[in-house]
């Protein structure tokens, strides 16, 4: 008896995208890094930014 191997059978279902929704998909993948990468860019210099504020120079007393 053969066994079947569940992922061979998901290997031949695959099909081809069509290349405007390939690009569509793309297009978002690369918004969503921007995204990520501004906030990533804004939310690790809060932490500075607040301490900078708040530090208090003794010069200036």
């Amino acid at each position: 008896m053969e066994k079947k191997n569940p992922f061979k059978e998901m290997e031949d279902s695959l099909h081809e995208v069509p290349p405007h929704l390939k690009k569509k998909v793309m297009d978002d993948i690369a918004s969503a890094k921007l995204v990520m990468e501004m906030a990533n860019l804004f939310t690790c210099n809060y932490k500075s930014a607040i301490e900078d504020i708040f530090k208090t120079n003794p010069d200036i007393i």
